[in-house]
């Protein structure tokens, strides 16, 4: 994939969820394109092992984005050090799964709430951040596209989901004025840690990929292109919207009649 190394020169981002996954994969896409970037996540080793490898462009900030405190320390200390902030991307990301029936409410409660209120609280304390400059900057916002397609024993994820799709829209309408941008990457099948026990298991991952009009998952890369974009000047009017990255599974459920009769 093109990368251009100089498209945010003098930009500082914050990107939550930066240990692995598609968080890092935005995060060392940004500093490859000339940005210097906070990596916040509660996997201290990982975000220290980003940090080895790229100096003053990476800044490891541990903490738990569902704890206000954390967050809020955490976008501070972003600031402090890069002098302001630019753009922030908010991928953390897990769920606990079950049957409504049986879920118990802790499990409920953890997937909401990091997958939920921890986009709340990043996108209140950035935007707090962005607005103090006054150069204005862009928040993306990785919901999934379990906020459009239900997931049997996914009922907390899907709904955090969605509900990380609506609150960017609203943040969207509210930072406006401030000349801040907000939209949210909808990411299908992602081959990443958190879904290796799916990949790893071939009646599964044949399930999921046959669902898939091109057969395959993203890499974590092929979602952090689409996120910098929607972050880029290239993107600079727009704003409240969701792009559904995900191989074509969205439109892939009505049957294909073309195959009767042959």
């Amino acid at each position: 994939m093109p990368i251009n190394t100089s498209r945010f020169a003098g930009k500082t981002a914050v990107v939550t969820g930066a240990a692995s996954g598609i968080g890092a994969a935005i995060a060392l896409r940004l500093i490859s394109e000339g940005a210097r970037v906070a990596g916040i996540d509660i996997a201290a080793e990982g975000l220290k092992e980003i940090a080895s490898q790229h100096g003053a462009s990476f800044l490891a900030v541990p903490a738990d984005v569902t704890k206000e405190s954390d967050v809020a320390e955490a976008i501070a200390a972003a600031a402090a050090e890069f002098g302001g902030i630019d753009l922030a991307f908010n991928v953390a990301g897990a769920s606990r799964v079950g049957q409504i029936v049986d879920l118990d409410e802790a499990d409920w409660d953890f997937t909401i709430d990091l997958v939920q209120k921890g986009v709340f609280l990043c996108t209140k304390h950035e935007a707090r951040h962005i607005r103090e400059h006054g150069r204005g900057g862009a928040i993306v916002n990785v919901s999934s596209l379990n906020a459009h397609v239900p997931s049997p024993y996914g009922s907390a994820y899907a709904t955090g989901k969605a509900g990380v799709e609506m609150f960017s829209k609203n943040a969207a309408i509210e930072l406006a004025a401030s000349k801040i941008r907000v939209n949210a990457v909808l990411p299908g099948l992602v081959d990443t840690p958190l879904v290796a026990p799916v990949m790893n298991y071939e009646p599964a991952r044949d399930m999921f990929l046959s669902r898939i009009p091109m057969s395959r998952a993203a890499t974590p890369d092929e979602i952090a292109g689409p996120c910098l974009y929607l972050a880029s000047d290239d993107a600079s009017y727009i704003t409240g919207t969701s792009l559904v990255v995900d191989g074509g599974w969205e439109v892939s459920n009505y049957p294909d009649l073309t195959t009767l009769g042959n």
